[in-house]
């Protein structure tokens, strides 16, 4: 391989079920899935795999999912929970190396080239690693081992659960070629189907598209592809992942179709992304709007400005022409998004806000009325 490390990818198995079942004995066994009311608009968040038997899987509509598995048992989430037990679970990847990026509360990269344990196994790693996770939380993980990120990830998710899959350098390249195309990194169904449209359905098919030609298809995700269908990928672990975006969306219990109840949400969602940005001391150069009609299609609307969005005022002044850009208020609206991205820091923050141009009459910081469009 053209460049390697040892690199290791966990997953947590079913990560939020698997914690409900260890938390309730009494759910071991059973299909349980994590979620919103199936009598409702609530989608699936997480299910164990005795609901992933019967065609289960997250982000499906809660009431489907129901249809699907009538005996499962439907829990809320409890993300102050799951989020103590991967605080101990990401705890005990730092005995092993400093080098650890979460991807998410359930998973994470770890390069163990250099170790706290001076062993030179990563294989020996992950299987140590795992054996603690079971030991001291009772929950079991997946594991891949290779020699990038990219085939870690890929190789985590070949037997779970409870599983370990080893890609050694020497058998990355004849793996890839194999490897049907969905399972790439990065390729969604939409990629997928315009992929099998070009007859691309395996590493080895992308092997005869040149850089450009893939470029010319997929945009910058063909420059990824080149260099991943050569066993390339250079992405160090980053022990600290910076914050993207900052955001706040909602599932609607009903279709709305008013303008005014799509603005009357709107301002709900810009007054709790106010809260996020002054909690994270932050706010962002660019705006987004995220719409989801009633078939599920969902579409995003952004803007960006040199002066930044730090308060509510600033995103008011521009959520009205991203709106104007949908068609929330003359089609069924089932979610709606408001977020702020292109962050700054606070220092950085701070001296944009200083070239901003003060407004007239600005509201009383003790208001209690609510956020307007109109303002």
């Amino acid at each position: 391989m053209p460049f390697s490390r040892k690199i290791i990818h966990i997953d947590m198995d079913a990560f939020f079920a698997s914690v409900e079942q260890l938390d309730r004995p009494e759910l071991r066994g059973r299909p349980v899935i994590v979620g919103g009311d199936p009598g409702g608009r609530g989608v699936v968040a997480a299910c164990s795999y005795e609901a992933r038997a019967f065609g289960v899987h997250s982000a499906m509509p809660a009431g489907r999912a129901a249809q699907l598995c009538p005996r499962a048992v439907f829990l809320r989430p409890r993300m102050d929970r799951y989020r103590e037990v991967s605080h101990r679970i990401m705890a005990l990847f730092h005995r092993y190396t400093p080098l650890v990026e979460p991807l998410s509360v359930d998973e994470a990269f770890l390069d163990v080239t250099e170790n706290l344990l001076g062993e030179p196994s990563a294989t020996r790693l992950a299987q140590a690693i795992r054996a603690e996770i079971r030991a001291t939380t009772g929950l079991t993980a997946s594991a891949g081992v290779s020699c990038n990120k990219f085939l870690a990830k890929v190789a985590s998710g070949r037997q779970k659960p409870d599983g370990l899959t080893v890609i050694p350098p020497g058998q990355a390249a004849a793996f890839i070629k194999a490897l049907p195309i969905g399972k790439f990194y990065g390729v969604g169904r939409v990629t997928e189907e315009k992929m099998h449209s070009n007859g691309i359905r395996t590493g080895q098919d992308l092997l005869r598209f040149s850089e450009a030609e893939l470029v010319a298809l997929f945009g910058k995700a063909g420059r990824f592809f080149f260099e991943i269908a050569r066993g390339r990928d250079t992405r160090p672990v980053e022990p600290v992942r910076v914050r993207k975006s900052v955001g706040a969306e909602t599932t609607l219990a009903e279709d709305i179709v008013d303008p005014d109840q799509v603005r009357a949400v709107l301002a709900e969602l810009v007054a709790k992304l106010d809260r996020h940005l002054s909690a994270h001391k932050t706010g962002g150069r660019t705006l987004s709007l995220k719409v989801r009609y009633s078939d599920f299609t969902t579409i995003t609307r952004s803007c960006t400005t040199s002066s930044g969005f730090f308060t509510p005022r600033d995103i008011l002044a521009h959520l009205p022409r991203l709106l104007a850009d949908t068609e929330a208020g003359r089609r069924p609206v089932r979610l709606l998004g408001v977020s702020v991205a292109n962050l700054c820091d606070e220092a950085e923050s701070a001296r944009l806000r200083l070239r901003q141009l003060p407004l007239p009459f600005p509201p009383r910081a003790d208001t209690r009325e609510p956020y307007r469009f109109d303002r």
